[in-house]
């Protein structure tokens, strides 16, 4: 059950909130919180989430709200980091 669950939720982060705002690196884009508001302004209505966000919202917000902000919360640091210009100096592997 708990290997399902795990397997489900890996499976569904390609259409987290949080995943496509960070992937799209569009200049002038929210950094903190990005995925949480990006399905936040979704559910109000947002007309242009492309434009505002880079990303394209999910396609059902509400449920993704509460994953995007567990992980926006997980990655604030970063986010802080990056908004203010702090190099971190980290790179991916090969």
């Amino acid at each position: 059950m708990i290997k399902a669950l795990c397997l489900a939720l890996v499976l569904g982060l390609g259409g987290c909130a949080s995943v496509r705002t960070l992937d799209a690196a569009k200049p002038g884009t929210p950094i903190i919180y990005s995925g949480t508001r990006l399905d936040w302004y979704t559910l109000h209505g947002g007309c242009c989430p492309l434009d505002r966000f880079g990303a394209l919202a999910p396609r059902y917000p509400g449920l993704d709200l509460p994953a995007s902000a567990l992980l926006d919360t997980l990655l604030l640091p970063f986010a802080v980091a990056a908004e203010l210009g702090v190099g971190l100096g980290v790179t991916g592997g090969n």
